[in-house]
């Protein structure tokens, strides 16, 4: 997949372009039928999909203290638009006098001029331009007399709503890593470098992966069960585990870090980066009276991980 900053409007001739329109974190079930729809309108024409998305995401330069965090980063969102047969991931800066454009401005000098859409499809709650003036209905107005055709795709529901970014970190705000796993179509993952930490892991027989994760959203504070991948690993083996997100208050606390023990594991993971995928909570964060009794605790959270592993299996993640 081609991936291309549009840091100027310029026309980029991409063969009869079939464009999807969003922010995109997370790609979760949502997002995915709008992608699919782009791309079986591009194979239909023989012509390009491309998803078009926004960086920094809108709300960090309209509402920089209402911000929310992001699922994903964006290498990590267009890792999965491309293994969904986006074709071109089209970024494009937002800034202040982007969000001034008229939704006729926009149709004309980003969908028509810069991308050369052929087609749009955009979900039915689509809101665009100025102050968010412009809709479904006004975008199918502007692509008549511009040129492309618009699909409103329905949204996707779950639990009787609509599936939205915000419901699932809502979701992972709760430690509902099962939740959030129905709304996205995949486990809830987050990345990091395998980074020193103070070893007190090893030293009571249980060694930690310390990781420094690069996603901004993390489920809530406790235990869970988990699967690792090492990516740049050639056969993308997924690694049982136990991760404790946390302050550690056993220990006196401190900053929240992300501790994945991997299970029946001793190769030497120092500098690599590990993906972990969230199947389950096991529990919430507890101080304990001391090493032995977290020892004791944290051997059970094992014992019940590796049951509820093994039940899963090592499919791929779903």
């Amino acid at each position: 997949m081609d991936r291309v900053r549009l840091d100027t409007l310029a026309p980029r001739g991409w063969r009869e372009p079939a464009v999807t329109v969003g922010n995109f974190d997370g790609v979760h079930r949502g997002h995915r039928s709008l992608v699919e729809a782009a791309v079986r309108e591009a194979r239909k024409r023989g012509g390009t999909a491309v998803a078009l998305t926004f960086d920094p995401h809108p709300s960090r330069v309209l509402s920089p203290d209402r911000a929310p965090s992001t699922l994903m980063t964006l290498d990590q969102r267009a890792e999965a638009l491309a293994a969904l047969g986006i074709d071109c991931l089209a970024v494009l800066p937002f800034t202040f006098g982007l969000s001034r454009l008229t939704p006729a401005d926009f149709a004309r000098t980003v969908l028509r001029d810069a991308v050369e859409a052929r087609v749009v499809v955009v979900g039915e709650n689509f809101r665009f331009g100025r102050g968010r003036e412009g809709d479904l209905t006004v975008l199918a107005r502007l692509g008549d007399s511009l040129g492309f055709a618009v699909r409103g795709s329905p949204p996707v529901v779950h639990e009787g709503a609509p599936i939205s970014s915000t419901r699932i970190r809502e979701a992972l705000a709760r430690g509902a890593v099962r939740a959030a796993r129905e709304m996205l179509g995949r486990r809830f993952f987050v990345e990091g470098t395998v980074v020193k930490g103070d070893g007190r892991g090893r030293e009571i027989g249980l060694p930690t992966a310390n990781l420094a994760i690069v996603n901004e959203t993390l489920p809530a504070r406790g235990v869970y069960a988990c699967w690792c991948r090492r990516l740049g690993e050639a056969d993308g083996t997924l690694l049982p585990a136990v991760l404790n997100i946390g302050h550690r208050p056993t220990f006196g606390g401190g900053a929240v870090s992300v501790e994945a023990h991997l299970l029946d594991f001793n190769g030497d993971l120092y500098g690599r980066t590990l993906r972990a995928e969230f199947e389950e909570r096991l529990r919430e964060e507890r101080t304990f009276a001391g090493a032995e009794a977290l020892v004791a605790q944290v051997q059970d959270d094992v014992a019940r991980a590796r049951r509820m592993l093994d039940i899963v299996g090592r499919g791929p993640a779903a």
